[in-house]
């Protein structure tokens, strides 16, 4: 029975591998090849690594189950963390698992009602802020430095050793490395953890070559692609809308010794893969998600993709803010009762 991807990928997990591991069984996420896309994506043989399988809709789960772990087995009582949505369902469910108190600190108004009422759910004490996701995590490293809590933000370095997987499960499927992997990119943590673990089992010589990481942000959070700090980003991807990423200068070394590059997606081309990956391919995932989609068909244009091996990872359930669904495709037709008035429909 599978139990969790600590306990699958142990020998690359050792400094976690504790025997109180908490688990939700996160991981193993469905790998969906792509079947309706190849005219505007470069012809090549595109996948879907789907991260809203996870438990809590995210791929914060795979990180959230190595840095709950970790905290539990040092003595921690309590978890804190700042967050656009995604963290703060994990860190809740995690920490409700474990028994911890969980504190979570959010930009107001700026987290998808599906992401807060998990964390509400969960039993985390939600704590808003006047100011960006940038402003609360400062207040979460200060509150850190005085009180007995465990930070479980990407700036954890557990969180990255469990997100990792994420690439091992990627070339476990495929039996190789893809060529190119596209991902959307908010704090940076997440393409920072996936070249790590290609990097890993690249030395293990588990896979024989390397792919090229594509990072993709918002246009109007983008300040690794403008190389400025944005002080009041803004996109319809929530969990993308941060203005000074944790992990940027990791990402940017992860993009430079892969060979990859980054650019940004306005909302408008983020929403048009949203729509695709839904009505092509019967894949539900959060606008973020989509921004790695809208960021192939983008390169695709300009670039010959023929025959390579693409993957796109999907960070989200798009359950996760289904008020985008409704505001983006809020076309329902009404009939009386009877079926007349249904063929007239019909036809």
């Amino acid at each position: 029975m599978y139990k969790g991807l600590i306990e699958r990928y142990k020998d690359y997990l050792k400094d976690i591998y504790f025997q109180n591991i908490i688990t939700l069984n996160e991981g193993n996420t469905p790998f969906i090849r792509s079947s309706n896309l190849k005219d505007i994506t470069g012809n090549c043989n595109l996948y879907f690594k789907y991260e809203g399988a996870n438990p809590t809709g995210s791929f914060k789960d795979r990180g959230m189950t190595a840095a709950i772990t970790k905290a539990v087995n040092d003595g921690s009582k309590s978890v804190i963390c700042a967050s656009t949505g995604n963290t703060s369902a994990s860190a809740a469910a995690y920490a409700a698992r474990a028994g911890l108190r969980c504190i979570v600190l959010i930009p107001e108004g700026k987290v998808a009602m599906g992401k807060l009422a998990q964390a509400l759910v969960y039993g985390a004490d939600i704590i808003q802020v006047k100011g960006n996701f940038d402003e609360a995590l400062n207040l979460v490293k200060e509150a850190a430095e005085r009180f007995p809590v465990t930070i479980v933000n990407s700036i954890n370095p557990y969180r990255l050793e469990g997100q990792k997987t994420g690439a091992f499960e990627i070339c476990d499927d495929l039996g190789k490395a893809p060529d190119y992997q596209f991902m959307p990119v908010g704090n940076a943590g997440n393409i920072t953890a996936y070249w790590k673990g290609y990097k890993e089992y690249w030395e293990n010589k588990v896979i024989d070559s390397l792919p090229k990481m594509m990072g993709v942000q918002a246009a109007g959070a983008a300040p690794i692609v403008e190389g400025r700090v944005i002080k009041n980003p803004e996109t319809i991807a929530t969990a993308i809308r941060i203005g000074n990423p944790a992990s940027w200068d990791k990402a940017n070394a992860a993009l430079k010794e892969s060979q990859g590059a980054i650019d940004k997606v306005t909302d408008d081309e983020i929403l048009e893969a949203y729509r695709l990956l839904s009505s092509k391919e019967g894949i539900f995932a959060e606008p973020a998600s989509c921004a790695s989609l809208a960021g192939l068909i983008k390169y695709a244009k300009n670039h010959d993709l023929s025959g390579k091996t693409v993957v796109c990872i999907l960070t989200g359930n798009g359950l996760k803010d289904p008020d985008t669904a409704m505001d983006v495709e809020m076309d329902l037709k009404y009939i009386s009762p009877n079926i007349d008035d249904l063929m007239n429909v019909l036809s």
